[in-house]
């Protein structure tokens, strides 16, 4: 056990599938895996292992931001050999042909936030994806005959930013999408020698003002949910 995760050896498989939600993510386990078991619950931050096509495969929620996501990840991959981590998350859109309901790949996170600063003493580090992952996502969603979307993303420590025209200066250098996760992923993932993938679904748009209604989003999380562990398997 860890700190933050209460599962036993074994119990999480190395291949993690990671929404923000912790709800989501029971949905995830409870609709998409076979045989689901919960293998965490400590602050409400729930975890399932199941299988999908016969492999073991695991779904936890992360929470909101870099430094939840960090915890969660940080254990994964340190305490229980996790090898490849694959957020399935929303986004807003900061690009005017985004609408809601697309999918996002994540090649590249700029960001925000200090916490690479601190880490690399001032200096700037990039966070990418896994390429291996990003292009069987990317294959896989053209199989399905999906739109989407690939490109450097922008990543928040801001929910709700003193400047609400913020967004305007990271559009305009090509930043397809504002989260809050991303960055932090990549970076552990780099860090601990795992894969990493981060599969969005434009949830918002700050162009338009467009939100998804309630069944539209339920069906788009689960495409995104979907191509993640056909990636996985």
């Amino acid at each position: 056990m860890s700190t933050h995760i209460n599962a036993k050896p074994g119990e999480i498989a190395p291949t993690v599938l990671l929404p923000g939600d912790p709800m989501r993510a029971k949905h995830f386990a409870e609709t998409l895996l076979e045989d689901p078991v919960c293998f965490n619950e400590v602050r409400g931050m729930l975890g399932f292992t199941g299988t999908y096509e016969g492999k073991p495969i695991s779904v936890m929620g992360t929470g909101m931001g870099i430094p939840s996501l960090s915890i969660y990840v940080s254990e994964l991959l340190n305490e229980y050999d996790v090898s490849t981590v694959i957020r399935v998350g929303t986004c807003g859109a900061l690009q005017p042909d985004l609408e809601v309901g697309d999918i996002v790949l994540a090649m590249a996170a700029s960001t925000d936030s200090h916490v690479n600063k601190i880490r690399f003493h001032g200096r700037d580090y990039a966070p990418t994806a896994s390429f291996p992952l990003l292009l069987k996502a990317y294959q896989e969603a053209i199989d399905r005959g999906l739109k989407i979307s690939v490109g450097g993303i922008f990543c928040s420590d801001t929910f709700y930013h003193d400047d609400p025209e913020s967004w305007r200066l990271w559009a305009a250098y090509g930043a397809l999408v504002v989260e809050m996760e991303t960055a932090g992923l990549y970076t552990l993932a780099a860090k601990y020698g795992a894969d990493a993938l981060s599969i969005l679904t434009v949830s918002d748009s700050l162009v338009t003002g467009k939100r998804a209604p309630a069944e539209e989003r339920e069906k788009s999380y689960t495409q995104m949910a979907e191509i993640a562990l056909a990636v996985a398997s």
